[in-house]
């Protein structure tokens, strides 16, 4: 169990958004919804959800500040067919992309990171760790053979 969850504030549509969810990420599930009436911005629906064995609560309950960048959610990805299904999956603002950067249908952030990135930007190798860094620069979603060329210099 997390001691901390994410808890999201969506105007009208947290279901329906919890549902998106749940289809894409693997081991997933909706833990529970529940109504309350009568609020003083009307019907509030609270979502609790599973994705992957990470909670998170999704709540409806009218207008609010709208999710920026300011924080995201990353998906550690073991290879490139498992970074392209969630880019596929998710993105849906092209033009928010970058560096792995994603913005979803519902303005939630993801980045879909492959944990070679990690790995590649920390080699002790400091002109190796910049040449991947500055490949990734240039990128919307990223390419691990990309990173890998540019690790072993291959340009």
């Amino acid at each position: 169990m997390n001691i901390i969850t994410p808890f999201l504030w969506f105007e009208n549509n947290a279901l329906e958004a919890a549902n998106f969810y749940v289809s894409i990420f693997p081991n997933s599930k909706i833990l529970s919804i529940s109504k309350m009436d009568n609020t003083p911005s009307g019907t509030v629906e609270i979502v609790s959800i599973s994705l992957n064995g990470m909670n998170f609560t999704l709540m409806s309950a009218g207008p609010f500040d709208r999710f920026n960048q300011a924080i995201s959610f990353v998906i550690s990805c073991d290879d490139q067919k498992e970074v392209d299904y969630y880019w596929s999956n998710l993105s849906a603002v092209s033009e928010s992309e970058q560096c792995g950067w994603l913005k979803d249908k519902y303005g939630i952030t993801w980045q879909v990171v492959p944990k070679q990135l990690g790995q590649l930007m920390s080699d002790p190798d400091p002109i190796k760790a910049s040449r991947v860094q500055k490949a990734m620069l240039k990128m919307k979603k990223i390419i691990i053979s990309d990173l890998q060329n540019a690790y072993d210099d291959n340009n």
